[in-house]
């Protein structure tokens, strides 16, 4: 069968590559394009548009960008009726592929979404659209079963991949060898920092973290930069302070680390799957800030505590993003600290609640199943 994958950020790449790997198993005689990144083409779909030049996150981003953003509609509309897949499958990504869901249904196509968007946090309404375009809703949160029950739709939890991702890169993961790679001559211990994936989350949090670097001297602070931003972005920010930068090897870097600085997203929950300590950081535009104080309806931005229905992680957006709040607030989960040992007995519950690996491999199993 033909399958057409999109994702539009690094998460989704990530999700989607292991996706990708599950229907090559369970159908070998699948045939797969995306829109994504380079892990969803190494696992062997043909890449037809990299998100990096998809991705634009931020009410003046997306305004900047409107004559691309348009052209890239076109473009993925022509693509699907060239390929013709039996399914349409979604990931995340909800401004771009809401609209895509709209014009594959009326184009006679399966539409299936995996990963779904935050409709709990803001835009509710949109679920009208899900109910409307979308033939089948895999959910990858518990709690999630719920708001689809309310709106009269049938979502299916098979259990978060990112439990099934974790499991993997651990066991990869030689912990002598990375602190041997990670730390070489620099034996203090780590604190990671997490900047984000896009250019405007490291332009506007890396600064942030980075003033409380000389305030921890007994540690060494190393950043996970993304290959897909440039090197020199990172550079230009850190300037002449004492940290290390380490390119596309979050899991390493997580598996060596005491505690981290993260900014919101799914690195959160990386983070806590890795049994990592963590602040959240997050600061965004003006305007995008004010929007989103106006319209989303729930108590928190990171995923560890949506799930977990009450404060895990300390979160410390825009303004309380400071100096003083986060050097506070690192001090209380490193070693030695009562908020080290609440938050990591909390992380095991989490496990729980998320269930066993194996989530990848069951939605492709159902996937197939229901194109049968």
């Amino acid at each position: 069968m033909r399958y057409f994958i999109i994702a539009g950020e690094k998460s989704g790449d990530l999700h989607g590559s292991n996706l990708i790997r599950e229907l090559h198993r369970t159908d070998p005689d699948a045939a797969v394009f995306c829109w994504g990144g380079d892990l969803m083409q190494k696992a062997g779909a043909k890449l037809l548009k990299h998100y990096g030049k998809t991705s634009f996150m931020g009410f003046m981003a997306v305004l900047k960008n409107l004559p691309a953003i348009t052209r890239n509609f076109s473009e993925c509309k022509k693509q699907l009726l060239e390929t013709r897949p039996d399914v349409v499958i979604l990931i995340d990504y909800p401004g771009f592929n809401l609209r895509i869901a709209r014009f594959a249904k009326k184009a006679g196509f399966k539409v299936f979404y995996y990963i779904s968007p935050k409709l709990w946090a803001w835009r509710e309404g949109r679920v009208k659209k899900i109910k409307k375009y979308i033939d089948r809703m895999y959910i990858i949160f518990p709690f999630e079963v719920e708001f689809y029950r309310k709106h009269g739709i049938e979502a299916h939890y098979f259990g978060n991949p990112l439990v099934d991702e974790i499991e993997k890169q651990t066991s990869m993961i030689s912990e002598s060898i990375g602190k041997k790679s990670i730390q070489d001559t620099d034996s203090r211990p780590v604190i990671a920092l997490l900047a984000g994936s896009r250019r405007h989350e490291v332009e506007l949090v890396l600064p942030r973290m980075l003033e409380v670097v000389n305030q921890f001297p007994e540690y060494q602070f190393v950043i996970a930069g993304v290959s897909t931003l440039p090197e020199d972005l990172y550079k230009n920010i850190t300037g002449e302070i004492p940290v290390k930068l380490v390119i596309d090897r979050t899991y390493e870097v997580l598996a060596n680390s005491t505690a981290a600085l993260v900014t919101s997203g799914t690195a959160t929950l990386e983070t806590a799957l890795m049994n990592v300590p963590q602040v959240v950081c997050y600061k965004g535009d003006f305007i995008s800030m004010l929007i989103a104080w106006l319209v989303i309806r729930v108590d928190y931005i990171s995923l560890v505590n949506l799930i977990m229905g009450k404060e895990v992680v300390k979160e410390l957006v825009q303004y309380s993003l400071n100096k003083k709040n986060l050097a506070k607030e690192l001090l209380s989960i490193l070693p030695g600290s009562p908020g080290r040992e609440k938050m990591l007995s909390d992380y095991a519950m989490l496990r729980e609640k998320l269930g066993k690996p194996g989530a990848s491999y069951k939605v492709a199993e159902d996937i197939v199943k229901n194109l049968i």
